[in-house]
């Protein structure tokens, strides 16, 4: 159960987060959340596809394995991309609000979070850390970045650019896997668009975005081999 706190330089002086990336530190997951801003450093990386919430929303996430609690990107402690999503960086951290003022909380609870080992939070007379800096950073970006995903999915669902899809995949050992249950793009309806609906995407700030998105599904190619390579028992 988590258990959160506002970040204080009193009661967390002595906090430290292990920050190396392991399964048993909650990196092992099979996507993460995104926004469009991000899109353009996750692309060259991760699929970039759209999934529902428990309410029935749509957004953008970043694909990092065909199971859910499997990460193909996670290799021991090593995080094998040279872009790590934000949604992952900033645990065990989330951003809380005192009246008008975004601050930062801590999961005290996470795995990351104890007094021995990792980066403090704050310094010897009681400054924030680069890191803590870093993170309030990464909370922000993530804040505002994810506030904006509801009216660019429905600027795309308007066009009727979204759709459903289901991956079928046949591995090297010979097994059969599906992906289903996330949307994608459809480049048909998008290269059909008219000069008026491009301009709307392009003034709103969404269409280098959905062009981000469109060419990140190439790296299905390489999830495919990391998962053979899995299978196989190596990288």
């Amino acid at each position: 159960m988590p258990r959160h706190a506002q970040v204080n330089n009193i009661d967390h002086r002595d906090l430290k987060v292990d920050t190396r990336r392991s399964a048993a530190l909650g990196d092992d997951v099979g996507f993460a959340a995104t926004f469009p801003a991000e899109f353009r450093d996750l692309q060259a990386c991760y699929p970039i596809v759209f999934r529902k919430d428990a309410r029935g929303s749509l957004s953008p996430v970043a694909l990092l394995g065909f199971e859910e609690g499997r990460n193909l990107f996670l290799d021991g402690e090593r995080w094998d991309a040279h872009y790590l999503p934000l949604a992952i960086e900033r645990q065990p951290f989330l951003i809380g609000r005192s009246g008008d003022e975004l601050t930062v909380h801590i999961d005290l609870d996470h795995p990351r979070v104890g007094r021995t080992d990792g980066e403090p939070l704050f310094r010897e007379h009681g400054g924030n850390t680069e890191y803590l800096d870093r993170i309030a950073s990464v909370l922000l970006t993530l804040h505002n970045g994810l506030d904006r995903v509801p009216a660019f999915v429905d600027a795309l669902l308007a066009l009727d650019l979204l759709e459903s899809f289901a991956f079928d995949v046949e591995l090297d050992d010979g097994s059969q896997n599906r992906l289903a249950g996330y949307y994608t793009i459809n480049e048909e309806r998008l290269r059909s668009l008219d000069a008026e609906a491009l301009g709307r995407l392009h003034a709103a700030g969404y269409l280098e975005p959905v062009f981000m998105a469109v060419a990140s599904i190439s790296n299905f190619r390489g999830l495919i081999d990391r998962m053979n390579r899995n299978r196989a028992g190596g990288r």
